[in-house]
Protein backbone atom coordinates (compact mmCIF):
# COMPACT_ATOMS: atom_id res chain seq x y z
CA UNK A 1 0.00 0.00 0.00
CA UNK A 2 1.73 3.37 -0.61
CA UNK A 3 2.55 5.92 1.40
CA UNK A 4 -0.09 8.78 2.45
CA UNK A 5 1.34 12.40 2.31
CA UNK A 6 1.98 12.97 5.81
CA UNK A 7 4.08 9.60 5.80
CA UNK A 8 5.67 11.17 2.41
CA UNK A 9 6.39 14.30 4.52
CA UNK A 10 8.16 12.46 7.41
CA UNK A 11 9.74 10.32 5.19
CA UNK A 12 11.17 13.28 3.16
CA UNK A 13 12.30 15.25 6.28
CA UNK A 14 13.95 12.84 7.90
CA UNK A 15 16.55 12.26 4.78
CA UNK A 16 17.30 16.13 5.14
CA UNK A 17 20.39 15.88 7.13
CA UNK A 18 21.88 13.39 4.43
CA UNK A 19 21.13 16.01 1.61
CA UNK A 20 22.72 18.68 3.56
CA UNK A 21 25.72 17.18 3.75
CA UNK A 22 25.52 16.63 0.10
CA UNK A 23 24.54 20.67 -0.01
CA UNK A 24 27.45 21.10 1.98
CA UNK A 25 30.25 19.13 -0.54
CA UNK A 26 29.18 20.64 -3.48
CA UNK A 27 29.20 24.27 -2.71
CA UNK A 28 31.12 25.96 -4.74
CA UNK A 29 30.32 30.19 -4.14
CA UNK A 30 29.79 29.75 -0.49
CA UNK A 31 31.87 28.02 1.88
CA UNK A 32 29.76 25.69 4.43
CA UNK A 33 30.21 27.90 7.62
CA UNK A 34 28.72 30.89 4.93
CA UNK A 35 25.79 28.37 3.74
CA UNK A 36 25.01 26.88 7.39
CA UNK A 37 25.12 30.89 9.01
CA UNK A 38 22.66 31.55 6.13
CA UNK A 39 20.13 28.88 7.15
CA UNK A 40 20.64 29.61 11.16
CA UNK A 41 19.57 33.42 10.26
CA UNK A 42 16.79 32.34 8.14
CA UNK A 43 15.42 30.13 10.49
CA UNK A 44 15.60 31.92 13.54
CA UNK A 45 13.63 34.48 11.52
CA UNK A 46 11.00 31.82 10.91
CA UNK A 47 11.15 30.87 14.23
CA UNK A 48 10.09 34.42 15.09
CA UNK A 49 7.65 35.27 12.99
CA UNK A 50 4.52 36.42 14.54
CA UNK A 51 1.81 35.76 11.81
CA UNK A 52 1.30 34.00 8.64
CA UNK A 53 1.93 36.91 6.34
CA UNK A 54 5.39 37.92 8.41
CA UNK A 55 6.02 33.80 7.88
CA UNK A 56 5.41 34.03 4.32
CA UNK A 57 7.47 37.01 3.50
CA UNK A 58 10.80 35.61 5.57
CA UNK A 59 10.16 32.59 4.01
CA UNK A 60 10.23 34.11 0.23
CA UNK A 61 13.25 35.91 1.13
CA UNK A 62 15.05 33.56 2.50
CA UNK A 63 14.83 30.75 -0.20
CA UNK A 64 15.68 33.73 -2.48
CA UNK A 65 19.16 33.21 -1.12
CA UNK A 66 19.57 29.53 -2.54
CA UNK A 67 17.82 29.74 -6.28
CA UNK A 68 18.43 31.77 -9.13
CA UNK A 69 14.96 33.01 -8.83
CA UNK A 70 12.05 32.58 -6.21
CA UNK A 71 8.22 32.50 -6.46
CA UNK A 72 5.94 31.88 -3.46
CA UNK A 73 2.59 31.03 -3.88
CA UNK A 74 -0.24 31.02 -1.32
CA UNK A 75 -2.87 27.72 -2.25
CA UNK A 76 -6.70 29.24 -1.70
CA UNK A 77 -8.91 26.69 -2.69
CA UNK A 78 -7.55 25.56 -6.37
CA UNK A 79 -5.30 28.41 -7.49
CA UNK A 80 -2.08 29.26 -6.69
CA UNK A 81 -1.63 33.05 -5.81
CA UNK A 82 1.20 35.66 -5.96
CA UNK A 83 1.54 39.31 -5.80
CA UNK A 84 2.81 38.35 -9.78
CA UNK A 85 0.44 36.14 -10.94
CA UNK A 86 -2.32 34.00 -10.17
CA UNK A 87 -1.99 30.42 -11.20
CA UNK A 88 -5.40 27.97 -11.51
CA UNK A 89 -3.57 24.38 -10.73
CA UNK A 90 -5.82 23.25 -12.96
CA UNK A 91 -3.40 25.00 -15.91
CA UNK A 92 -0.36 23.68 -14.14
CA UNK A 93 -0.10 20.24 -13.48
CA UNK A 94 3.29 20.28 -11.64
CA UNK A 95 1.93 22.83 -9.21
CA UNK A 96 -1.02 20.95 -8.32
CA UNK A 97 1.07 17.41 -7.95
CA UNK A 98 3.05 19.21 -5.62
CA UNK A 99 0.39 20.37 -3.58
CA UNK A 100 -1.01 16.75 -3.83
CA UNK A 101 1.47 15.11 -2.90
CA UNK A 102 3.45 17.12 0.34
CA UNK A 103 7.06 16.27 -1.61
CA UNK A 104 9.37 18.54 -3.61
CA UNK A 105 8.86 18.08 -7.28
CA UNK A 106 11.15 18.87 -10.38
CA UNK A 107 9.64 19.80 -13.72
CA UNK A 108 10.15 20.36 -16.80
CA UNK A 109 9.36 24.15 -16.29
CA UNK A 110 6.90 24.12 -19.70
CA UNK A 111 3.92 25.88 -20.84
CA UNK A 112 2.07 22.17 -20.35
CA UNK A 113 3.88 21.44 -16.73
CA UNK A 114 3.19 25.07 -15.53
CA UNK A 115 0.99 26.98 -17.07
CA UNK A 116 1.49 29.28 -19.81
CA UNK A 117 1.09 32.56 -18.17
CA UNK A 118 3.48 31.79 -15.91
CA UNK A 119 6.37 30.11 -18.31
CA UNK A 120 5.76 33.30 -20.62
CA UNK A 121 6.15 35.64 -17.11
CA UNK A 122 9.56 33.99 -16.26
CA UNK A 123 11.01 33.66 -19.36
CA UNK A 124 11.96 30.06 -18.94
CA UNK A 125 14.64 28.56 -21.61
CA UNK A 126 14.23 25.15 -23.28
CA UNK A 127 14.90 22.53 -20.60
CA UNK A 128 14.50 24.44 -17.63
CA UNK A 129 13.24 22.96 -14.74
CA UNK A 130 10.84 24.02 -11.99
CA UNK A 131 11.59 23.07 -8.31
CA UNK A 132 8.38 22.84 -6.29
CA UNK A 133 8.92 22.83 -2.22
CA UNK A 134 4.88 22.41 -0.60
CA UNK A 135 4.87 24.43 2.68
CA UNK A 136 2.21 21.93 4.33
CA UNK A 137 -0.56 22.92 7.37
CA UNK A 138 -2.78 20.50 9.03
CA UNK A 139 -2.33 18.00 6.44
CA UNK A 140 -2.81 20.41 3.21
CA UNK A 141 -0.83 22.56 1.20
CA UNK A 142 -1.14 25.83 2.72
CA UNK A 143 1.55 27.34 0.29
CA UNK A 144 4.56 26.48 -2.49
CA UNK A 145 8.07 27.39 -3.41
CA UNK A 146 8.33 28.11 -6.91
CA UNK A 147 12.56 28.09 -7.69
CA UNK A 148 14.37 28.15 -10.86
CA UNK A 149 17.69 28.17 -12.03
CA UNK A 150 20.78 27.07 -9.82
CA UNK A 151 18.54 25.72 -7.16
CA UNK A 152 19.91 24.48 -3.63
CA UNK A 153 17.43 22.22 -3.14
CA UNK A 154 18.00 20.93 0.41
CA UNK A 155 18.25 24.02 2.00
CA UNK A 156 15.46 25.40 0.23
CA UNK A 157 13.45 22.07 1.41
CA UNK A 158 14.80 22.59 5.13
CA UNK A 159 13.38 26.41 5.27
CA UNK A 160 10.32 24.92 3.50
CA UNK A 161 9.48 22.19 6.53
CA UNK A 162 10.64 24.57 9.07
CA UNK A 163 7.64 27.20 8.04
CA UNK A 164 5.30 24.23 7.90
CA UNK A 165 6.03 23.25 11.76
CA UNK A 166 5.75 26.96 12.84
CA UNK A 167 2.44 27.85 10.57
CA UNK A 168 1.02 24.53 11.70
CA UNK A 169 1.07 25.76 15.67
CA UNK A 170 -0.61 29.23 14.73
CA UNK A 171 -4.27 29.20 15.82
CA UNK A 172 -6.40 28.26 12.86
CA UNK A 173 -8.73 31.65 11.87
CA UNK A 174 -11.94 31.48 13.28
CA UNK A 175 -14.93 31.39 10.35
CA UNK A 176 -17.07 34.43 10.75
CA UNK A 177 -20.12 34.15 13.58
CA UNK A 178 -23.60 33.20 11.99
CA UNK A 179 -26.58 35.83 12.39
CA UNK A 180 -28.09 35.23 15.80
CA UNK A 181 -31.69 34.35 14.60
CA UNK A 182 -34.72 36.14 16.04
CA UNK A 183 -35.69 34.39 19.52
CA UNK A 184 -38.96 32.18 19.53
CA UNK A 185 -41.27 31.78 22.63
CA UNK A 186 -40.20 28.55 24.35
CA UNK A 187 -42.92 26.62 25.49
CA UNK A 188 -42.82 25.02 28.93
CA UNK A 189 -41.39 22.09 28.93
CA UNK A 190 -41.13 19.50 32.25
CA UNK A 191 -37.74 17.87 32.18
CA UNK A 192 -36.81 14.41 33.48
CA UNK A 193 -35.12 14.56 36.68
CA UNK A 194 -31.25 13.94 35.96
CA UNK A 195 -30.15 9.99 36.69
CA UNK A 196 -28.42 9.61 39.78
CA UNK A 197 -25.31 7.95 39.42
CA UNK A 198 -24.01 4.91 42.02
CA UNK A 199 -21.71 6.14 44.61
CA UNK A 200 -19.16 3.75 43.28
CA UNK A 201 -19.14 5.06 39.53
CA UNK A 202 -15.63 5.13 37.92
CA UNK A 203 -14.97 8.73 37.40
CA UNK A 204 -15.23 10.32 33.94
CA UNK A 205 -12.22 9.30 31.52
CA UNK A 206 -9.88 12.44 30.73
CA UNK A 207 -9.73 12.75 27.07
CA UNK A 208 -7.79 10.62 24.71
CA UNK A 209 -8.11 11.50 21.64
CA UNK A 210 -7.48 14.80 19.52
CA UNK A 211 -11.42 15.90 19.42
CA UNK A 212 -12.04 15.36 22.97
CA UNK A 213 -8.83 17.80 23.70
CA UNK A 214 -10.43 21.52 24.47
CA UNK A 215 -9.03 24.63 22.20
CA UNK A 216 -6.96 25.43 24.63
CA UNK A 217 -5.14 21.94 24.55
CA UNK A 218 -5.09 21.74 21.16
CA UNK A 219 -3.12 24.75 21.07
CA UNK A 220 -0.78 23.73 23.90
CA UNK A 221 0.50 20.28 22.00
CA UNK A 222 0.15 22.69 18.45
CA UNK A 223 2.84 24.43 20.19
CA UNK A 224 4.91 21.76 21.61
CA UNK A 225 4.95 19.82 18.17
CA UNK A 226 6.18 23.05 16.44
CA UNK A 227 8.53 23.26 19.32
CA UNK A 228 10.14 19.95 19.04
CA UNK A 229 10.20 20.26 15.23
CA UNK A 230 12.37 23.09 15.12
CA UNK A 231 14.63 21.92 18.14
CA UNK A 232 15.53 18.99 16.29
CA UNK A 233 15.68 21.11 13.06
CA UNK A 234 18.52 23.00 14.79
CA UNK A 235 20.28 20.03 16.39
CA UNK A 236 20.93 18.92 12.39
CA UNK A 237 21.68 22.20 11.12
CA UNK A 238 24.21 23.04 13.75
CA UNK A 239 25.85 19.82 14.82
CA UNK A 240 25.70 17.94 11.45
CA UNK A 241 28.93 16.42 11.72
CA UNK A 242 27.80 14.83 15.45
CA UNK A 243 24.19 13.80 13.80
CA UNK A 244 26.28 11.99 11.12
CA UNK A 245 28.79 10.10 13.85
CA UNK A 246 26.63 9.67 16.16
CA UNK A 247 24.09 7.53 13.78
CA UNK A 248 27.56 5.80 12.82
CA UNK A 249 28.54 5.20 16.49
CA UNK A 250 24.64 4.41 17.10
CA UNK A 251 24.90 6.51 20.25
CA UNK A 252 23.11 10.02 18.77
CA UNK A 253 22.43 11.26 22.57
CA UNK A 254 25.82 11.00 23.32
CA UNK A 255 27.32 12.57 20.58
CA UNK A 256 24.16 15.40 21.21
CA UNK A 257 24.03 15.09 24.91
CA UNK A 258 24.19 19.45 25.72
CA UNK A 259 21.52 20.29 23.20
CA UNK A 260 19.41 17.07 23.73
CA UNK A 261 19.38 18.00 27.57
CA UNK A 262 18.93 21.55 26.83
CA UNK A 263 15.69 20.84 24.63
CA UNK A 264 14.46 18.17 27.32
CA UNK A 265 14.35 20.30 29.99
CA UNK A 266 12.71 23.34 27.87
CA UNK A 267 9.92 20.98 26.76
CA UNK A 268 9.21 19.97 30.25
CA UNK A 269 9.26 23.03 32.11
CA UNK A 270 7.10 24.83 28.87
CA UNK A 271 4.61 21.83 27.98
CA UNK A 272 4.44 19.30 31.04
CA UNK A 273 2.02 21.49 32.84
CA UNK A 274 -0.95 20.59 30.48
CA UNK A 275 -2.06 16.54 31.56
CA UNK A 276 -3.03 15.39 28.47
CA UNK A 277 1.04 16.19 27.20
CA UNK A 278 2.93 13.52 24.72
CA UNK A 279 5.82 13.72 24.40
CA UNK A 280 6.97 15.08 21.35
CA UNK A 281 10.41 15.79 21.79
CA UNK A 282 11.31 12.40 21.59
CA UNK A 283 9.22 10.97 18.88
CA UNK A 284 10.77 13.92 16.90
CA UNK A 285 14.66 12.89 17.81
CA UNK A 286 13.36 9.50 17.25
CA UNK A 287 12.10 9.83 13.68
CA UNK A 288 14.22 12.52 12.21
CA UNK A 289 17.59 12.24 14.20
CA UNK A 290 17.62 8.83 14.46
CA UNK A 291 15.22 7.68 11.61
CA UNK A 292 12.82 5.51 13.31
CA UNK A 293 15.30 3.36 14.72
CA UNK A 294 15.42 4.00 18.67
CA UNK A 295 18.57 1.98 18.91
CA UNK A 296 20.57 4.81 17.31
CA UNK A 297 19.80 7.09 20.15
CA UNK A 298 22.38 4.99 22.20
CA UNK A 299 21.68 2.74 25.68
CA UNK A 300 22.36 6.05 28.03
CA UNK A 301 19.26 8.07 26.32
CA UNK A 302 17.17 8.58 29.08
CA UNK A 303 13.66 7.96 26.88
CA UNK A 304 10.74 9.60 26.95
CA UNK A 305 9.80 12.30 29.27
CA UNK A 306 7.28 11.33 31.86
Amino acid sequence: MPAGPRQLLEDRFAQLSVDLDALFAESREQTRREVAELLNQAVRRLKTAPGVEELCATLGDAAACFATGVILFRIEGDTARSPRIEVPLSTAPALAAAAAIHDPLVALATPAEVSAPLAELLGHEEGARAHLFPVSVRDSAAALIYAWGAVQSPAVELLAQVASAVWSAFPEPRPEPEPVPEPVPELLTIAPAPAVEPADAAPARSPSKWEELSPAEQQVHLRAQRFARVQVAEMRLQHAEAVQSGRIRRDLYDALKEPIDTARAAFRSRFFTCDSMVDYLDLELTRTLAHDDPELLGRSYPGPLV
